[in-house]
């Protein structure tokens, strides 16, 4: 069945004209939250790998990165054209003539036809954006913001180091520079309730970015949310009101927005909880399904603006309605 939401694989092929794969990128960089700059403890939910690989701490480099990833994918997938993916930490963070090195260091492969940067919001500035700009005029180029809620007492408790105005401010300077802008969203956050969430996807909308990325909350072994876990100070969504959670969502969406994910890929090895954030597959194809039941789709209540209707609260829930 055809997906009820405009996901990043169909934007390829409409881009492209054939299948194009990401190959994440560990480039090696810190994050002003983990240096002392804003806080050496990171965010609650963050590991000392930044959420990434660990590749670079392990002595593969960039170049090693990309070539193997490029062998691999196209074996499996058999794709020809790739984007690198600048994944772990924060990867506008250095001085600008590294930035530039490793980021042309990708771009010397003949089958990347574009970045993808993670970074945060609080880590921008236009000699960066120019930077990027300058690629975007021959590749694609997608640049990252992490959000995780619209919400600062959200913010403050995951120990984000940035307000939401931050975030609003990076958009706005990244604005009509041929870069395509995604945020970063998370579900589940310790003590949000649906509205809540709801009230981040109304904020998405109104800004009217071009991608989206949705994450599952999980914990990861040796994070500060291991040991609010552990105490029993937090207690993560259950699969079922994740999926009904996640298509409120993108019922509020613009339809024009790409969603780039819906769930994360915990590694197992480092996964405490929960341990269905496992079964992606199962968990995409339960949002699908969903969709289908409810006979909706991304954008079904969305309006121009990001105006949402007086009148509309959609209360799809038989659950608790304030988790």
């Amino acid at each position: 069945m055809p997906n009820r939401y405009r996901d990043l694989n169909t934007y390829y092929k409409t881009r492209f004209g054939e299948r194009v794969h990401k190959i994440t990128v560990d480039a090696g960089l810190n994050c002003p939250n983990r240096d002392g700059t804003i806080s050496t403890g990171g965010c609650i939910y963050c590991n000392a790998d930044g959420s990434g690989t660990g590749n670079f701490r392990r002595g593969m480099s960039v170049e090693e990165q990309i070539r193997k990833g490029i062998i691999s994918v196209s074996k499996r997938y058999k794709a020809k054209k790739f984007i690198a993916y600048f994944q772990s930490f924060t990867n506008t963070y250095g001085p600008l003539n590294d930035l530039k090195e490793i980021y042309e260091k990708a771009l010397g492969f003949d089958e990347i036809v574009g970045l993808a940067i993670g970074t945060r919001p609080d880590c921008i500035n236009n000699s960066v954006l120019e930077l990027l700009e300058g690629y975007a005029r021959s590749r694609l180029v997608w640049i990252e913001y992490g959000l995780q809620s619209s919400h600062n007492k959200t913010l403050k408790l995951i120990n984000r180091g940035h307000d939401v105005e931050c975030f609003k401010q990076a958009v706005e300077m990244t604005r009509n520079r041929g870069i395509k802008i995604c945020a970063h969203v998370i579900l589940g956050l310790p003590g949000e309730t649906r509205r809540d969430m709801m009230e981040t996807a109304e904020t998405l909308s109104a800004l009217d970015l071009d991608g989206v990325k949705i994450h599952l909350l999980y914990v990861i072994r040796g994070t500060v949310l291991d040991a609010l876990h552990r105490s029993g100070g937090y207690t993560c969504l259950e699969q079922d009101e994740y999926v009904e959670i996640v298509c409120d969502f993108l019922e509020k969406l613009p339809p024009r927005m790409v969603i780039q994910r819906l769930t994360g890929d915990p590694h197992p090895d480092e996964l405490i909880a929960p341990l269905w954030a496992l079964k992606k597959m199962d968990t995409l194809s339960r949002i699908q399904n969903m969709l289908e039941q409810r006979n909706s789709r991304q954008g079904k209540y969305f309006y121009p603006g990001g105006a949402q209707s007086p009148f509309f609260f959609p209360v799809h829930k038989t659950m608790d309605s304030q988790r």
